[in-house]
């Protein structure tokens, strides 16, 4: 596909689409083509589907910033509203299409397994930083346990939420 198509195609679109950018050597994606196409069709006519082989759509993964795959971005009235990077199960796909179908804003939540990660890398890396006087470490450590977390602090919601409307069209 041609970017000039895919452009149209986003931003004319009158209902909203889920763009998954995906390649045939990808095992990852090989993994979550059947969940989209599943849902593809389960919500069709009120979200369209467009895969995307990124091997043969360079020109395409530039324009989106598009640096791993597989990548699933969402578009709703021709604005990106959502993106998740690596293969998800087929509830987080599912929040996405119901999301769009219903006008809500498209998140995917933290598993817990990748929430109890960050904080728990987070607190090893703080730990070490305190206790060696490395206060880099210390920082990242604080970094990476905010990251667990963030998607709950109602601080965070504020100041994100002052930048939804800045958000870029296609």
């Amino acid at each position: 596909m041609k970017i000039s198509e895919f452009k149209e195609k986003v931003s004319k679109n009158q209902i909203p689409i889920v763009v998954d950018f995906w390649a045939p050597w990808c095992a990852p994606c090989r993994a979550a083509k059947p969940i989209l196409e599943k849902l593809s069709a389960e919500y069709q006519g009120r979200v369209d589907f467009l895969p995307i082989n990124a091997d043969e759509s360079q020109e395409i993964l530039q324009s989106m910033k598009v640096f791993g795959i597989p990548t699933v971005v969402t578009f709703r009235g021709g604005k990106e509203v959502g993106r998740v990077v690596g293969a998800q199960n087929e509830q987080n796909y599912r929040g996405m299409f119901e999301a769009l179908a219903t006008g809500r804003e498209v998140k995917v939540p933290l598993t817990p397994f990748d929430r109890m990660l960050r904080l728990g890398a987070g607190a090893l890396f703080m730990m070490v930083g305190i206790s060696t006087g490395n206060w880099l470490a210390a920082g990242i450590g604080g970094v990476l346990a905010f990251m667990g977390i963030y998607d709950r602090c109602p601080i965070w919601r504020a100041i994100t939420g002052l930048f939804k409307g800045k958000e870029k069209s296609v």
